[in-house]
């Protein structure tokens, strides 16, 4: 029998009101549920533990020290940051570190691997459109290692020099900007470059410059090397990465820093230790007194920008 128009919409409808019968019945039987991707916040208040990806080598950001600890300036403000979550979530946390390539560093926030890393990463707009960056808490630039006889250093030096560089860096990006004619020779990691300079591999290793002041400052034959150029060929901001989409916990990671910052320039002893322990006179590597007034007057300039002054905590 052929159903007309009419009858077959009341039969569709029939059928509709049928189904809404049976789901309101059987609730376990409904449409599927759209899930929830837990947040970062929601995650560490379950499970009581942040991880963070760091440096193994990137010294005196993040690096193993003798005792083959993960520790440097980055490290402490993930303390710091630890410490805030505690506040923020009504618990005890434990702060996991592991120790990420560059190239891990990416992956690993967007395979929820580490919950944040804090090394020595700089921004790019690039690296923006994978996740999100705190607050700058340092400075920094690409500059070159060299042997100490070598004539390295302006960017027309460079055409057709073996250029040490790790993948997916800002120095990378720096060299290839300066000097597209320099040869791009990728190392493994920064001890990689450091002996692929000592044996001839390469004619220079591009690193943040604080970073390889720090080299020379640990190596034994620092009189053999020397850094240069004296102007560095970028200039970046050290800061955090976190997730995309994690307001929250972004929020807490801005607020540590920015407390941090606010209590270094206000000469709080705490702060100054913490910054001193690596920057300072004694530190691992001592600022001379322009490149300290440059990371006070970058602070402050971020203290600034966020007007209020925040209840100090640590």
């Amino acid at each position: 029998m052929k159903l007309s128009l009419v009858n077959g919409r009341g039969l569709a409808l029939g059928v509709l009101a049928t189904l809404g019968l049976v789901f309101s019945a059987n609730p376990s039987i409904g449409l599927p549920s759209v899930s929830k991707t837990e947040t970062v916040m929601e995650k560490v208040k379950r499970t009581g533990v942040l991880t963070a990806g760091t440096s193994k080598d990137a010294i005196p950001f993040a690096y193993r020290n003798r005792e083959g600890e993960l520790v440097g300036y980055s490290v402490d403000m993930l303390k710091l940051v630890k410490q805030q979550l505690e506040k923020d979530l009504g618990r005890e946390l434990e702060l996991k570190l592991v120790a990420l390539a560059p190239d891990q560093r990416i992956p690993g926030i967007k395979n929820s691997k580490v919950d944040i890393v804090c090394d020595a990463s700089s921004f790019t707009w690039k690296r923006d459109r994978e996740v999100d960056f705190t607050l700058s808490y340092g400075n920094t630039g690409t500059r070159l290692l060299v042997k100490k006889d070598s004539p390295l250093g302006s960017a027309k030096s460079l055409v057709g020099k073996r250029i040490g560089v790790l993948a997916q860096t800002t120095n990378e990006q720096a060299i290839k900007r300066v000097q597209p004619l320099a040869e791009l020779v990728y190392v493994k990691d920064r001890n990689s470059g450091y002996n692929a300079l000592r044996s001839g591999k390469i004619d220079a290793l591009a690193s943040d410059g604080i970073l390889l002041e720090g080299w020379l400052a640990a190596s034994k034959r620092n009189n053999n090397y020397k850094i240069v150029p004296d102007r560095p060929y970028s200039r970046e901001g050290i800061a955090c990465m976190v997730p995309e989409n994690n307001s929250d916990f972004l929020d807490s990671v801005n607020y540590t820093l920015y407390q941090f910052m606010y209590g270094f320039v206000t000469g709080k002893t705490p702060n100054v230790q913490i910054f001193d322990r690596w920057f300072g006179p004694q530190g691992i590597i001592p600022l001379n007194r322009d490149l300290r007034s440059v990371e006070i007057e970058t602070m402050q300039l971020t203290i600034e920008s966020r007007q209020e002054i925040p209840k100090s905590d640590f």
